[in-house]
């Protein structure tokens, strides 16, 4: 049972990287990274080189609560509002180990709605 255990985390562990290393944000499109747990969704604009968090939202700061692609997509709204009041037009998208599909697309389409392209 451990070993199954170790052998799933190294697997997504794996993922994660081989998505990151063709993923890299610099201050012309930082990199918007995805995070999902049981609960909650959160996602941050980060550039890379400066190694800051330039822009985040998620559903604990927004006290949001219901079905997982209705709480993605205001996050995504949320998140291209407080982009382009930085002036922030163009991200590359990291998913992590996770597929596009759900919450990580309805998130994405939302963040594209309210002018992010990527």
């Amino acid at each position: 049972m451990e070993s199954e255990i170790k052998s799933r985390n190294q697997k997504r562990k794996r993922r994660t990287w081989r998505v990151r290393n063709q993923v890299r944000g610099d201050t012309a499109r930082p990199r918007l990274s995805v995070f999902r747990s049981n609960r909650h969704l959160s996602a941050q604009i980060i550039d890379d080189f400066a190694m800051v968090t330039l822009v985040s939202a998620g559903t604990q700061s927004m006290k949001l609560d219901g079905k997982s692609k209705e709480m993605a997509r205001q996050v995504g709204e949320k998140l291209a509002a407080l982009a382009n009041a930085k002036g922030i037009t163009q991200v590359v998208f990291d998913r992590g180990h996770r597929k596009f599909h759900g919450a990580l697309a309805a998130l994405a389409d939302a963040a594209r709605a309210g002018g992010l392209q990527f």
